[in-house]
């Protein structure tokens, strides 16, 4: 029964980027990720342990966040990705990294960068 676990809108303050000024005082990203998986044995069981556990996930991928700076969201996406698939039961992720105070000299409304990545067996 592959399925998808959610878990959109994660933020945290993070300082990642290419300027001094975003090492310096850091800013919001939010951060969104699928993971698929096989959910039926969760269904079945009703017990977490059959399933990511999206709390836990949400932490380790705020420490990614709030962790070493990178340069480029695309590195900071790649960690995330990584982080997702360290559980042998997900089979896929996509993760969106927004910056929505990205140092853009004109009016907008976010910044972001799409990633996807599936197991390879």
């Amino acid at each position: 029964m592959t399925g998808r676990i959610e878990l959109t809108g994660l933020r945290a303050h993070g300082r990642h980027g290419v300027y001094d000024f975003e090492r310096a005082n850091g800013q919001e990203f939010v951060v969104d990720a699928v993971l698929e998986l096989d959910l039926g044995p969760a269904a079945r069981s009703d017990d977490v342990r059959d399933t990511v556990h999206y709390g836990e996930l949400a932490e380790r991928l705020v420490e990614v966040i709030t962790g070493e700076p990178v340069n480029l969201i695309e590195t900071l996406a790649d960690r995330l990705i990584e982080v997702c698939l360290a559980d042998p039961r997900v089979s896929g992720v996509t993760v969106t990294v927004h910056k929505p105070e990205a140092p853009v000299p004109h009016a907008f409304t976010d910044v972001a960068v799409t990633m996807r990545r599936t197991r390879t067996r």
